[in-house]
């Protein structure tokens, strides 16, 4: 019975980080990704998200929750999960390694993001392009996002693997590795849009 309960936790924790976990992420590096045409596409672009009806609904229920959830469970796995690097030392097992460690990193990255910007503007502060180019004016803060955007997304890409794995999409060999080529084009492709919308506000 505990190990079927422990089962349905952990998928359940993968199909939030896909959905709908992933998809925010998706739609949150396209919205930044719009500052690399000018404030004004940037502004335009945060502007219609806040102007979405039901938001606070939606932000509540479809992404902060199941955030939640996926954090919560995700550091359970995190400290108590074997990690076998100095006995096995081959792919698969550094991925299961940096999925655990890029989650704490994204844990961390993403308290920060949220106070900085989603708290700030429920306390008046206007979340625009001059926010964000402030905020990199730092040179620490550049790099502190750019290790946790790519953390957050090397931790989405990754997770796509173990989702296919536990969704039992992929069960042989072959398909397990097809997909482990096509998470990793996804990590690359996605970091260039993360790391082009950094840049863009400096």
């Amino acid at each position: 019975m505990a190990k079927n309960r422990e089962f349905g936790n952990r998928r359940l924790h993968s199909l939030l980080g896909v959905i709908p976990i992933g998809l925010f992420l998706l739609e949150h590096l396209v919205t930044n990704y719009m500052a690399t045409k000018g404030p004004e596409s940037f502004n335009s672009a945060a502007h219609f998200l806040e102007s979405i009806p039901f938001r606070y609904f939606l932000e509540i229920f479809i992404i902060f929750l199941p955030l939640i959830y996926h954090a919560v469970y995700g550091i359970y796995i995190a400290f108590t999960a074997k990690n076998n690097l100095g006995r096995f030392g081959f792919f698969r097992n550094w991925m299961f390694f940096l999925q655990r460690l890029s989650g704490i990193i994204t844990l961390i990255f993403l308290v920060w993001h949220v106070w900085s910007t989603r708290i700030q503007a429920a306390l008046g502060t206007e979340v625009d392009f001059d926010m964000m180019a402030e905020i990199f004016s730092n040179p620490f803060m550049i790099a502190f996002y750019l290790v946790g955007v790519i953390s957050t997304i090397f931790h989405f890409s990754n997770g796509l693997w173990s989702f296919a794995v536990s969704w039992g999409l992929t069960v042989s060999p072959r398909s397990q590795r097809i997909m482990t080529y096509v998470t990793l084009i996804v990590f690359v492709l996605l970091s260039y849009v993360g790391v082009s919308a950094i840049f863009a506000f400096v």
